[in-house]
């Protein structure tokens, strides 16, 4: 479809989607400054090929569309709506609806605030105090706060309660609203009361910006390189080298990759890590529209961890750029999945940044895995299923991780 002088595209780029589907860990688990309300339960920003999308933009719209239909509805509400109209509401949501009418769940209009949104999240940027936000025995707690800000500044602790959030008592809210109640925008204020050791304590905490890493590794016990990728980032591919050349000059007797709860994010990102335990040239997914291949993504040849044994944890909640790299390493013979079906979103969008902030998203193609499969809707099963129940997060138990340890040990 083509814009209008007035949305005229001046930039693209290219990324893939995102499904906020949450995982049972990102349920009692969350990160204060996570950025919620955009497409949640939704796929969100995919990238794929330019060429054909590019191509429609060159057409315009068609001459012989009658809008008289448009105009008369928009007359109309100016007329004899009771109430206040916001014109730039009202043309929002006229994009909004040529995109829901496509009848794609992944086909949509942001405006310009949800765009920026959606920029920072997949730039690792978001606004809040720098806490990562659990539940223990019903009450919502600090789990850890983040080193060098606004939270650890203050004095914030780990299993501290948070009784109430700007004078409204936490009891029965769940982790999501309290993060919703939290976040705001930057340099204002939230106040939050805690309870330490049964005293009460008041904390004033002034909201910033927030830069969080997409990859946590360490090695466990047994020389187990743990590697942990929450989102496809714009520093992943940097993070997940760094890692696994730490792994490499340990000599790590194996490797565990951790996607469980991982939305997607950008697929540049995806080959990248799928290329660690990959030679150069083998495929990593496809694209296809009507059913012909318009594209082949290959291993860039990194290898860092060919032939290191490597577990996947995957889980319902892993989806998109993470079934990606789950699928491209099962597929190719060199990593063992463990956990639960992934999500299963098989689609490629391209993203359009519009003059006025605001962008289009549209679904272009779907893609497969080396072995010619698309997931969408259907999930990748894991070679060894192992569920992790809501009593297990309760206590803090982990059998995924546990199996994933045990069989890199045998």
């Amino acid at each position: 479809m083509a814009q209008r002088d007035s949305d005229q595209i001046v930039k693209k780029d290219r990324k893939f989607g995102i499904n906020w589907v949450k995982s049972a860990a990102n349920i009692f688990v969350a990160l204060l400054i996570f950025v919620l309300g955009i497409g949640v339960g939704n796929g969100r920003v995919a990238f794929g090929s330019d060429a054909i999308f590019r191509k429609s933009l060159q057409k315009g719209l068609p001459n012989n569309l009658d809008y008289s239909s448009v105009e008369q509805v928009y007359d109309l509400l100016k007329l004899d709506f009771d109430g206040q109209l916001d014109q730039t509401k009202l043309l929002d949501g006229l994009k909004s609806g040529l995109t829901q009418a496509s009848g794609d769940n992944y086909t949509e209009y942001f405006n310009p605030e949800q765009a920026k949104a959606l920029n920072d999240d997949l730039n690792g940027a978001f606004t809040g105090i720098g806490a990562k936000l659990g539940k223990e025995n019903g009450a919502i707690i600090i789990m850890s706060p983040l080193p060098g800000y606004p939270a650890e500044k203050v004095g914030l602790r780990a299993k501290d309660i948070i009784a109430k959030i700007n004078d409204e008592t936490t009891q029965n809210m769940t982790i999501d609203e309290a993060v919703k109640k939290i976040r705001g925008k930057v340099d204002t204020e939230v106040s939050l009361t805690i309870i330490r050791n049964d005293k009460k304590l008041d904390f004033k905490i002034t909201r910033q910006q927030i830069i969080v890493p997409s990859v946590e590794y360490q090695i466990l016990d047994g020389n187990i390189g743990y590697l942990q990728i929450t989102q496809f980032n714009t520093d992943t591919t940097e993070l997940a080298q760094k890692a696994a050349n730490e792994f490499k000059q340990k000599n790590v007797k194996g490797v565990m990759l951790d996607m469980r709860g991982d939305p997607g994010g950008y697929l540049d990102a995806a080959v990248d890590v799928a290329s660690l335990w990959l030679p150069a040239g083998k495929t990593v997914l496809s694209e296809r529209r009507g059913g012909v291949v318009i594209k082949s993504y290959e291993a860039k040849g990194s290898s860092t961890l060919l032939g290191i044994p490597t577990v996947v944890l995957i889980d319902g909640g892993s989806a998109s750029a993470s079934e990606i790299v789950a699928g491209a390493l099962k597929d190719n013979g060199v990593a063992t999945l463990i956990g639960e079906k992934s999500f299963g979103k098989g689609s490629v969008q391209n993203i359009e940044k519009l003059l006025d902030g605001s962008a289009l998203k549209v679904t272009i193609a779907r893609w497969y895995t080396p072995n010619g499969q698309n997931i969408d809707k259907q999930g990748i099963e894991p070679d060894q299923k192992v569920e992790r129940s809501e009593d297990d997060f309760k206590n803090n138990r982990d059998p995924q991780k546990d199996a994933a340890i045990n069989f890199l040990k045998k």
